[in-house]
C-alpha cells in the first residue's frame, strides 16, 4: 500500500517492521534513497538499505513513534521524528527525513522516504547537531 501523505509512511514503516514484511518497508524508500547511520557512514540504494533494516525486520521489531514537525512545500518534506525501539534492542531515535511525493501519471499521490539521517538518543545526553546533514 503506497504511502498517501508523509505521516502514512511513519505508520506504514511500523506496520510492515511488525510484520516482519522486508519487501514492504523497502517499498516506503526512493530507490536512489541515501540513509545515514549512527557512525556516519552512508548506505545507499535498497539493497544497503536492506542490511540495515532487514535484521530489525526478522526480529519484528516493536517501533513507536512521535511526530515532532513536518515542513512541507509541494511535493517535498521535511520531517522530524522521535523513533522509540522497544524490541530486539530497546532505543531511542531522533530522525530527520525528506520525503518525496511522486504522482506520476496517476492523480494519486505515493510518498517516498529520500533521505534519513538518525542518531540514537540516550538517557540524559542532550540532542546536538551532528552536522551530516
Amino acid at each position: 500500500m503506497p504511502a498517501a501523505n508523509p505521516e502514512q509512511i511513519c505508520r506504514l514503516f511500523q506496520q510492515y517492521m511488525a510484520e516482519g514484511d522486508i519487501e514492504s518497508l523497502l517499498g516506503l524508500y526512493d530507490a536512489d534513497a541515501v540513509f545515514l547511520t549512527q557512525s556516519r557512514e552512508e548506505k545507499r540504494g535498497k539493497e544497503q538499505l536492506r542490511e540495515q533494516l532487514a535484521p530489525l525486520a526478522s526480529a519484528r521489531a516493536a517501533f513507536r513513534f512521535r511526530i515532532k514537525q513536518i515542513v512541507q512545500s509541494g511535493d517535498i518534506a521535511l520531517m522530524h521524528t522521535e523513533w522509540n525501539v522497544s524490541s530486539p534492542d530497546p532505543m531511542s531515535v531522533y530522525a530527520i527525513e525528506v520525503r518525496l511525493c511522486d504522482r506520476g501519471s496517476t492523480p494519486a499521490a505515493r510518498w517516498y522516504m529520500a533521505l534519513a539521517h538518525r542518531r540514537s538518543l540516550y538517557r540524559g545526553e542532550k540532542l546536538r547537531s551532528t552536522g551530516a546533514i
